[in-house]
């Protein structure tokens, strides 16, 4: 009778079954596939492939093999999975962008850093790097243990001796079942300096403090550059395991012609690719997030720096886009890292100092076993060496007992009986040719013994004593460091506060604007000190009927106040102001500021505190002043907002920031002054209309006003170019409204007054003329003088009438290394 099928039926829990069946699968695939190891930090896929590259013997000195080749012996012996997974790995450790130092020398397409897919296999070709070599060196030395290969046809090494810690150089990434790793690649002369230091400790008996690891290696090193922004995420992860890590690409910002900018993304951040980056931009610009951006394209190629060129609108500001590209792209992207690793075949996160020890510790047991091996090497050709030597001394009597037995054996057995050789010694002297018995033969034999005895007595040196064999470690890392060490590829910089401003450099700027609206931002170096008397240089390219108006100085984070002749104030950031060469027009105010028809910006000062308790004090063309508490313009809109009422027949010439107690002077362009103090003007709201500041005469005009506290000594330049310095102190204050004091002999030569600065003798100023040229000069070596005279030359015009001087300007004193005290910047 036939059992019954339904005996054999089992009763299994099925919740229990898949939770063991899936724990297996996930060990399977974290200690078998995903994690690497941290003696060589490789996963089992790039140790096979390595092993089946010294298996064909495609080593650094041989030629290329087929790709197909490689995969198909890995696969065979080594790895039962899928091609796909075996040519993917052997194509990550040829691409020099993912990998710091790769292991494979590649030959064909292998892909590219913008994520493009490498050629089939059966079109590229590999052979083993120069460094992976040294993965693999002494693996026929018993340095580490083998393991039967899938098949038990072939035996494979559980882990590679790697002479260099290739975990912490090229890094590894990898996601397995509930955990993942991500280790960045670091700098090979850094972790070799790391090691030399926790060497060198251990032979003098002390153990390495993490900190002083941290200082030698000082973070990740890419491949692809790019910059490291702060260290607070390194630290975290070499302390912890577990950090984030800001990366930003390398960018500069190039001057165009017509004034243009553009950004060159030089490097990208590790793992980043240059399509993406540009997709991306082009749908903030689509989307209008980001304004400006008026050309992009993949400048990538043979010859060229950059990897991504973008061209930007003539009248946006480069630093404030390449921040929005910063904030919303991957110029600027985070790595996370997780250092996890298989430790003793189990998958643990360890920190700098661990991961370093634990290499360490590889290269001990790897050292030893190779030591070991060759001195058993050594100690067995030695041996045969005694008896070959030994021989000779008696190789009348040997060759006799060899002619005199029957067979081979049985001369063995006699040269044992008669000369007590081992069974090894023998056999050498019976295989022994008859070229031995050469004087020089004996001689080489004889050397090559002595020489052994040499690399016994190291051998056995170095076993017995552990900082011999450390001493031989560091020794062999140095070497390394020298042969395969190069510069650190990222740099690092301070991790700021992706703000607008904190992007900007708060540096000194010189604002230029015309009497027909354009405004433009230079570098102050743009303009270089001449003397007296100077022709000038090419300013401003101005159009026809068309002068400088405006010229001073201030900073990038200043707020600029633009007052309009209309009575209307605006306000913007210097930074926000266009950047141009000293030749160029600049940009129209009208696509900065919401002016109305015929409405131009006359006067204009920068300070950096809206809220102070100063007072601004505005003058108009016909004498009139007007004093409001500075807090009534703290928040102005964008479309402006109203500082003073004008008359139709005038118009708003001057602004100034005073605090209270202050003197003011104002001067006319007939060449008259009057000073009063400020306390003579009642403070009044924005809608007012003014007082009466100075009385003119017919055809007179007010031309400046100034604060007595700017400088001990009175400017005046005329229009011809005539000019002069005099002492405030030779004007007496006055009360409001007179007609004030001369202050310049008017003449024929010299024309009307067109600047008038209060400032210092130790002061330098810049001339600008209606044509555009400019001088900048020192006023140390102009003579002081009364007031009712005309002066020296200070500017030499052309001939021909046309041109005159149109504006000055101070130079701004320098604040570097002190705390500035005003808030306003002197105009």
């Amino acid at each position: 009778m036939e059992p019954n099928i339904f005996d054999k039926v089992q009763d299994v829990d099925l919740k229990k079954t898949m939770e063991n069946s899936y724990i297996d699968y996930a060990m399977s695939v974290i200690v078998s596939r995903a994690i690497p190891d941290v003696r060589d930090g490789l996963k089992p896929v790039q140790r096979r492939v390595l092993y089946s590259l010294q298996s064909l013997g495609v080593t650094p000195d041989k030629k290329t093999k087929k790709c197909a080749t490689i995969v198909g012996e890995t696969m065979g012996k080594y790895h039962p999975h899928g091609d796909s997974s075996i040519y993917g790995a052997l194509v990550y450790m040829g691409q020099p962008w993912s990998m710091r130092h790769v292991l494979i020398d590649k030959q064909g397409n292998f892909g590219s850093e913008d994520g493009d897919s490498p050629a089939a296999m059966r079109y590229t070709e590999a052979k083993m790097s120069r460094i992976a070599a040294e993965m693999l060196f002494g693996i026929n030395k018993d340095t580490v243990d083998f393991m039967p290969n899938f098949s038990n046809e072939y035996e494979e090494p559980t882990v590679l001796p790697a002479r260099f810690p290739n975990l912490l150089v090229n890094g590894a990434t990898g996601i397995a079942v509930g955990m993942a790793t991500n280790i960045p690649p670091h700098n090979l002369r850094e972790v070799i300096d790391a090691l030399d230091l926790i060497i060198s400790d251990r032979i003098e008996g002390r153990e390495t403090e993490l900190d002083e690891i941290i200082k030698k290696i000082k973070g990740p090193d890419f491949p692809t550059g790019a910059l490291i922004l702060g260290r607070r995420g390194i630290e975290e992860a070499y302390r912890s395991g577990r950090g984030k890590i800001k990366m930003r690409a390398v960018c500069e910002i190039e001057p165009m012609q017509s004034g243009k900018h553009r950004i060159l993304v030089k490097e990208l951040p590790y793992l980043v690719c240059r399509s993406r980056i540009i997709e991306k931009v082009a749908e903030l610009v689509k989307d209008k997030k980001i304004d400006g951006i008026t050309f992009i394209n993949d400048a990538a190629g043979k010859g060229s720096s950059a990897k991504i060129n973008i061209e930007l609108r003539k009248d946006a500001n480069p630093n404030v886009i390449l921040n929005q590209l910063y904030k919303h792209t991957q110029l600027q992207d985070t790595f996370g890292v997780i250092m996890l690793c298989i430790v003793n075949g189990e998958p643990r996160i360890l920190n700098l100092q661990e991961m370093l020890n634990e290499f360490l510790k590889h290269q001990i047991n790897v050292v030893t076993r190779r030591t070991r091996y060759d001195l058993n090497k050594c100690e067995e050709r030695a041996h045969i060496l005694e008896g070959l030597l030994k021989a000779l001394d008696h190789i009348d009597e040997i060759v006799r007992i060899i002619r005199a037995a029957d067979t081979v054996e049985k001369a063995k057995q006699d040269l044992i009986a008669r000369f007590a050789f081992s069974d090894a010694q023998a056999q050498a002297i019976v295989d022994m040719r008859l070229r031995a018995l050469t004087g020089l033969e004996r001689g080489r034999l004889q050397s090559e013994y002595e020489e052994l005895l040499r690399r016994i007595a190291r051998y056995r040196e170095i076993l017995s004593d552990q900082r011999e064999l450390l001493s031989v470690i560091r020794e062999e890392l140095t070497q390394l460091k020298e042969k395969f060490g190069e510069k650190r590829r990222t740099q690092f910089a301070f991790d700021d506060a992706l703000d607008d401003e904190d992007l900007i450099p708060d540096d000194d700027i010189v604002i230029s604007s015309t009497r027909l609206g354009y405004i433009k931002r230079m570098s102050p170096e743009n303009f270089r000190q001449q003397n007296r008397g100077g022709k000038g240089i090419r300013g401003m390219q101005t159009l026809d009927n068309d002068n400088i108006e405006d010229l001073f100085m201030s900073t990038n984070h200043h707020y600029i106040m633009l007052f309009t002749n209309k009575g209307r104030c605006f306000r913007i950031k210097g930074y926000e102001i266009p950047e141009a060469s000293r030749t160029s027009r600049g940009t129209a105010l009208v696509n900065l500021l919401k002016l109305q028809p015929e409405e131009r910006v006359n006067a204009c000062f920068s300070l950096r505190d809206l809220s102070s308790e100063q007072y601004l004090v505005l003058a108009t063309k016909s004498g009139l002043v007007k004093k409001t508490p500075l807090s009534q313009y703290a928040n102005v809109r964008k479309n402006g907002l109203i500082a003073m009422n004008i008359r139709e027949d005038d118009q708003l010439i001057e602004a100034k920031l005073v605090d209270p107690g202050e003197e003011i002077m104002l001067v006319t362009k007939k060449g008259m002054a009057i000073r009063f103090r400020e306390e003579d003007i009642r403070s009044t709201g924005r809608s007012a209309m003014g007082v009466r500041g100075i009385r003119l005469d017919s055809g007179d005009e007010l031309i400046g006003m100034q604060k007595l506290s700017q400088g001990g000594y009175l400017l005046l330049v005329s229009e011809k170019g005539y000019g002069k310095l005099t002492a405030t102190e030779e004007f007496k204050p006055q009360n409001r409204g007179g007609k004030g004091l001369h202050c310049y002999r008017i003449t024929e030569k010299t024309g009307d007054l067109v600047g008038f600065k209060l400032c210092d003798q130790d002061r330098e100023i810049m001339l600008i003329t209606s044509e555009g040229i400019l001088i900048r000069m020192s006023l140390e070596k102009v003579s002081v003088i009364g007031r009712n005279t005309s002066g020296v030359k200070f500017m030499d015009l052309p001939k021909n009438g046309d041109t005159v001087i149109a504006s000055i300007a101070k130079v701004r004193e320098s604040s570097e290394g002190e705390e500035e005290d005003s808030e306003e910047t002197d105009s």
